[in-house]
């Protein structure tokens, strides 16, 4: 099966221009995405997933600056491949061509993302009009079938609503159908659900899930929860201190993780089956004030070997879709496994799923 891709990331490094000083944000990141297919890119708040996908879609900060690396997202333009070569356009031509029509967004929080004094039609049949070019009534008509998508009860009463007048789950349903106006090709979700309750929660990311079946979207999630991944992801991405830590299918994060910090965030899932103490990882994430030497990780690592104090590790491939960069994985390293807490975590949860399929 060959599989289509669609968005390029090579060696992205990413700085901020602070009153405290210059902060490096993104330090080589590598992303590739393929048609259809879903990635979740994981790690603490602050270690670089937003600004990541934020650079992606041309919509940095304005003392945000790209110092280095490619961004590339492949397209058909009038049934021709195009590719576009993000980083080295304008931001005239990234909004025509780019943001918000080939690549959208799902933001946070959905009360601050849309507009409080404009209705929910008018939002919805802005970036048609901008983009597509339809009239005012073509616009009305498949703004009402989004929001019929997406399952709004009285879609046609609900366009002339303004956003205080939604529950949260409605205007997160709402901010799906604006990203989806243009039918885009990926579709970015910035932890979207984050400000809803556990059953509404479920309920988007199921209706997330039927609509990239049926458009063949491509999706990203930025997210911390663990659980969410475990159901909507192929492929996972773990990022710490900007960078990709670890990378692989969900089975192989989840079943057979090797960073470090993979299994101090696959510890810290809380577990109702079980009395044990909630695992934290210690310390704190490094100050990107500072120049980092060797592994960025490493202060907080207990199994940190004298090279990680000393040079970066590269990528180690483990399987033609499982990479880690971990000194440990290099042949010279001490032979190191895994928390015998998150092995009988593991075992228990294979042992489930062997269940489950028979």
């Amino acid at each position: 099966m060959n599989r289509e891709l669609v968005l390029r990331i090579r060696d992205l490094y990413i700085s901020f221009r602070t009153a405290a000083g210059t902060v490096n944000s993104i330090r080589g990141v590598n992303l590739d995405l393929y048609r259809g297919e879903t990635i979740a890119i994981v790690g603490e708040s602050g270690s670089g997933k937003s600004v990541t996908m934020k650079a992606t879609m041309g919509i940095l900060s304005s003392n945000g600056k790209v110092n280095d690396g490619t961004i590339e997202f492949y397209a058909q333009d009038a049934g021709k491949p195009v590719t576009y070569k993000v980083l080295e356009m304008s931001k005239k031509a990234i909004r025509r061509h780019i943001s918000g029509k080939r690549i959208a967004m799902v933001f946070q929080d959905p009360m601050t993302s849309l507009n409080p004094t404009m209705s929910i039609g008018t939002q919805l049949m802005e970036g048609m009009r901008h983009h597509d070019h339809l009239s005012r009534a073509e616009a009305w008509k498949k703004a009402v079938e989004l929001l019929r998508m997406v399952e709004i009860p009285e879609p046609e009463k609900r366009m002339r609503s303004y956003p205080h007048q939604l529950s949260g789950g409605m205007r997160q349903r709402v901010d799906i159908a604006i990203a989806l106006s243009c039918d885009p090709d990926i579709l970015i979700c910035d932890e979207p659900t984050t400000a809803l309750d556990v059953t509404i929660q479920a309920k988007i990311l199921e209706l997330i899930q039927s609509i990239q079946k049926q458009r063949n979207l491509s999706v990203i999630y930025i997210t911390h929860d663990l659980g969410v991944v475990s159901k909507i992801a192929d492929y996972v991405s773990v990022m710490y201190a900007g960078k990709i830590v670890e990378q692989g299918t969900v089975n192989e994060i989840f079943y057979d993780p090797r960073h470090p910090y993979t299994w101090g965030l696959l510890s810290s899932i809380p577990d109702v089956t079980s009395d044990q103490k909630l695992f934290t990882i210690p310390g704190s994430p490094p100050n990107m004030l500072h120049p980092i030497r060797g592994d960025a990780f490493a202060p907080r690592n207990v199994y940190a070997v004298g090279m990680d104090y000393l040079e970066e590790p590269p990528m180690f491939k483990i399987s033609n879709t499982h990479y880690a960069a971990t000194w440990l994985l290099d042949k010279r390293a001490p032979k190191v496994a895994m928390p015998a807490a998150l092995r009988a975590r593991i075992d228990k949860m294979l042992g489930e799923t062997v269940q489950d399929g028979e």
